[in-house]
């Protein structure tokens, strides 16, 4: 049994913020902050002590770096491309997540680092935080923080509004607890042999 639990919302590029949240055994959040580059990223858990005493639970990015017109009328979640002999791959551009921090990862899970992968919105679906507003907008991040303290007892978030980045990465921790307490589903595929967990 772990003591602390990290989630990490890795951004598709460094332009993005990322977010990271620690939670102890005692459901209290006792670290919030936004992270940018991967070095950022890579100082964070080679200065955190108590890494092997960790449960991690990283998100997937997904690749916006290959949004054009066909992968928007053609790369639908629900259609089978890459089932389909018609529509050929040509440069991977049919790849939905990215590969960034791949590296970094998988050199913590080959040093005995208990780390897996999830999907922010499959997560944010599985466990009842899905607003009908518009996607990481201001308001949906009032909603998630709101509804993060309402059904999960985190009374410590400020009445202030946090960092999307930052309340997706506690998504993560409370993840990586039931992943911990071995109460999650089994994972749902797994990506650059991490296996990815939504519930």
């Amino acid at each position: 049994m772990k003591n602390y639990f990290i989630g990490l919302t890795l951004a598709p590029t460094s332009s993005v913020d990322s977010g990271v949240t620690i939670l102890d055994r005692n459901n209290e959040i006792i670290f919030m902050d936004k992270l940018y580059t991967m070095n950022d990223v890579q100082f964070f858990f080679e200065n955190f002590s108590s890494l092997k005493d960790s449960q991690i639970c990283v998100s997937i990015p997904h690749d916006n770096t290959l949004i054009n017109g066909k992968w928007r009328l053609m790369s639908k979640f629900y259609h089978l491309v890459n089932s389909n002999t018609n529509i050929l791959n040509r440069e991977n551009w049919t790849q939905r997540f990215s590969h960034r921090g791949c590296e970094l990862f998988s050199s913590l899970k080959n040093q005995g680092i208990s780390i897996s992968r999830y999907d922010i919105y499959l997560a944010r679906q599985a466990f009842g935080l899905v607003s009908h507003l518009k996607d990481r907008s201001p308001a949906d991040c009032k909603f998630l923080q709101i509804t993060l303290k309402m059904m999960y007892g985190f009374n410590n978030l400020p009445s202030n509004m946090v960092p999307m980045a930052q309340l997706e990465a506690l998504v993560g921790a409370i993840l990586a607890r039931r992943i911990d307490d071995n109460i999650c589903e089994k994972p749902v595929f797994k990506f650059n042999e991490l296996n990815v967990f939504k519930h």
